[in-house]
């Protein structure tokens, strides 16, 4: 772009992207949404597709209550052995974002939403997004330790991106108990 700096050009670019996703989830989902709810009604009729949605959710909640539930006992399993629960924090995103879909009525983002549920297939989902999100500098909150120089852990707190560190529960890290640090 003539007499843009390189910088705002890149910056333009990312809006857009923005603006095409923000597009895409806000008027072209619920569009496509309302055309195969429309589609399976002519199919089985009006009331029976009500019917199988509300099924669907009800059963959607089951399962989203179901692996919500397992997903904190693992992260909660993870912080009581002293790592970060990088994989438990992102399974824990994914099954929000089934939530979020299954919230909506519809049969595409509930056959979404019932993958990331799946432990199997959200595996699936959860590599790329680890690996993008470590790309981005989020790595560092899903799945690293630091450590002072005399090789002392650093208990109850995090790196943050500018490199300094966030005490999260007020403890000194050297008052905390000591214990191994498994990767």
């Amino acid at each position: 772009i003539q007499g843009v700096p390189v910088e705002s050009a890149g910056a333009t670019d990312s809006l857009r992207g923005v603006f095409l996703v923000l597009f895409l989830l806000l008027i072209v989902a619920p569009l496509v949404e309302l055309y195969v709810i429309i589609q399976v009604a002519q199919v089985i009729g009006g009331w029976e597709t009500i019917g199988l949605l509300v099924i669907e959710s009800i059963v959607g909640a089951w399962l989203l209550r179901a692996q919500g539930l397992t997903t904190l006992r693992r992260i909660s399993q993870a912080t009581e052995q002293g790592r970060v629960p990088g994989k438990e924090l992102v399974d824990g995103l994914l099954i929000l974002v089934a939530g979020a879909l299954m919230i909506a009525p519809g049969f595409l983002g509930d056959i979404v939403g019932y993958l990331l549920l799946l432990p199997p297939t959200r595996a699936l989902v959860r590599v790329p997004l680890m690996k993008h999100f470590e790309k981005k500098g989020a790595g560092r909150f899903l799945g690293s330790f630091g450590s002072a120089g005399d090789g002392a852990s650093f208990v109850g707190t995090f790196w943050a991106s500018s490199g300094d560190v966030v005490d999260v529960d007020g403890r000194d890290a050297d008052s905390a108990p000591r214990r191994p640090l498994q990767p």
